[in-house]
């Protein structure tokens, strides 16, 4: 029984040092985002306005950002436009080179806005896991402490007229 009272006692501190840490980066996360003063454009599939803080709006704002990325460059992505650019180039159309240059610059940037606010869909989700797994640590941390040792229980009839039990 003692073991059961330590392991729920570990349980029980570990949880709560998860939830706290989940807690902590959730918040962390969620405040470098605000401080980056983003607003969801009006033209995003949802939370138009909003500002980037959370893991929904991050996303949209991803997902607009790809958006206007393949607009600008009439539906292109950044290897295509690395082949229409070579192309261009190897057909001596070192203007069409250059557009398509620019274009993939711009594609590139997007690329790597989008890989950072999903990093941070990312850290919110496992922000998420970690408290969840606190709480569920804590329970059962909870229950193994609750643990009672079992008791023997005589019934009256098996007690013989001497005073044992039989």
């Amino acid at each position: 029984m003692k073991a059961t009272k330590i392991v729920g006692i570990i349980s029980l501190i570990a949880g709560i040092i998860l939830i706290i840490a989940g807690a902590i980066t959730y918040a962390m996360v969620s405040q470098q985002l605000a401080d980056e003063n983003i607003t969801v454009p009006d033209d995003a599939a949802f939370l138009q306005g909003d500002t980037v803080n959370g893991p929904f709006s991050a996303y949209a704002q991803a997902d607009i950002i790809n958006v206007h990325a393949l607009e600008g460059s009439g539906g292109n992505t950044y290897a295509e436009l690395g082949a229409m650019a070579r192309e261009a180039e190897a057909a001596g159309d070192t203007e069409l080179a250059e557009q398509y240059t620019e274009q993939r610059s711009t594609v590139m940037t997007a690329s790597f806005l989008r890989a950072s606010l999903f990093t941070s869909v990312l850290a919110f989700g496992v922000s998420a896991l970690v408290i969840g797994l606190g709480v569920m640590f804590a329970l059962i941390g909870w229950a193994l402490m609750s643990i009672k040792p079992a008791v023997a229980r005589v019934v009256r009839d098996d007690i013989r007229s001497d005073g044992r039990v039989s």
